[in-house]
């Protein structure tokens, strides 16, 4: 039996107890929760098992893939270069990366990158999960393509492609990787442990995820579109991927980074604090605005349910993210589960990673949720009800 560990104000109480609960009644197999408020670290938790066989308990250091909230990051990555005044969010994503003007694409906003709506969420050319580690051959394949549909015009959930899409602009620009840049000028001065590409003296730390079970919707889906099957089966991707050892040594600026629930809370609670954590400064709350700026609403093209897109963070979409309540709030999570929430009116951040994938239906309709689970709905509850 594992117990509750770390840190928690009184308030939290109920919200420890509910983890606790999930991993006895094997809803989670690990996990950890962060809540930071006003720089506060209200709330930093984890309970449950390291491994499969649930013989080494989940310790204050674990760390695990977290899968698509490696996205949130890496465009936070890209408002660091913004508020630098070497990035223009309104200008051509060629302007920095010339041959990305080839096909019609000579339009395409890197604003529109970050939020979904380029017309470029995959590979026209065959792809195979081993050219995902080849950068320069994806990268060249993305620049020599023509977008799918009429580049902002709707969104199309950039699946696999947009950290390849953001990161050769950062390296354009920097001359250094997306995860060197994240590394020198994130969180290396916010001391967080988040990592986009890990070093071999981390892999003890890293708990495996499980793999999620298919899901079963209640209505059969329909055909999948174009578009949806090219950007999910070119290539498709296993989640037993990311459990491999080049999935860890890798690059893969929308997919493969590692955390847990403190260090996801302490990076992205810039963005809830105005720009600021513990004295450093990396935006302006003029950068942190364009968060906002609507870049596609509607039913996404790739996910095929309704879905919000500012520029790098979700908005609020109650039907597809229901512990996301309107206002000004962004988001985002990762494949199975982990997610980070953070409301700027409340200066309020809230992370969950987790090792147990999931996949489930969307609580209003019949699509897989793109993005939280019922497990992350009922944290959030819990600490809403603490908080209030």
């Amino acid at each position: 039996m594992t117990e509750a560990s770390g840190t928690y104000t009184a308030p939290f109480t109920a919200l420890a107890e509910l983890l606790h609960a999930r991993v006895e009644d094997g809803t989670e197999r690990g996990a950890s929760l962060c809540v930071i408020q006003d720089g506060e670290v209200l709330v930093d938790i984890w309970d449950g098992w390291f491994d499969r066989d649930s013989t080494v308990p989940w310790q204050r250091d674990t760390i695990t893939p977290v899968w698509s909230t490696t996205k949130v990051m890496t465009n936070l990555a890209a408002l660091v270069l913004v508020e630098r005044g070497e990035l223009d969010l309104d200008s051509a994503v060629a302007t920095y990366w010339p041959e990305f003007a080839a096909g019609g694409k000579e339009h395409i906003t890197v604003a529109q990158i970050l939020g979904h709506a380029s017309g470029v969420s995959g590979w026209t050319s065959p792809v195979e999960v081993d050219h995902l580690y080849d950068w320069e051959r994806s990268t060249s394949l993305l620049a020599a393509q023509e977008p799918w549909w009429e580049p902002g015009t709707a969104s199309g959930y950039h699946l696999l492609n947009q950290g390849h899409l953001v990161g050769e602009v950062v390296r354009r620009i920097t001359g250094i990787t997306l995860g060197q840049f994240f590394a020198k000028e994130i969180a290396g001065p916010l001391a967080a442990d988040f990592h986009i590409g890990l070093d071999p003296a981390h892999d003890a730390r890293v708990s495996p995820l499980s793999s999620p079970r298919p899901l079963t919707l209640q209505t059969p889906p329909a055909e999948p579109s174009d578009i949806q099957m090219r950007t999910f089966a070119n290539p498709f991707l296993p989640a037993r991927e990311a459990n491999s050892e080049r999935w860890r040594r890798a690059e893969l600026p929308a997919l493969n980074g590692h955390g847990n629930a403190r260090s996801m809370a302490r990076i992205q609670s810039l963005i809830s604090h105005g720009g600021e954590v513990d004295g450093i400064r990396l935006l302006s709350p003029d950068t942190i605005d364009r968060i906002f700026e609507v870049q596609a609403s509607g039913i996404d093209l790739v996910l095929g349910v309704k879905a919000t897109f500012g520029v790098g963070w979700a908005l609020p979409e109650p039907e597809s993210m229901p512990s996301v309540a309107p206002g000004r709030r962004c988001y985002w999570g990762g494949l199975g589960g982990s997610v980070v929430i953070n409301d700027l009116e409340r200066r309020l951040t809230i992370a969950y990673a987790m090792n147990r994938m999931v996949f489930e239906a969307i609580p209003a309709g019949n699509g897989q949720r793109p993005c939280g689970d019922s497990r992350s709905d009922e944290y959030v509850a819990a600490i809403e009800a603490a908080i209030a």
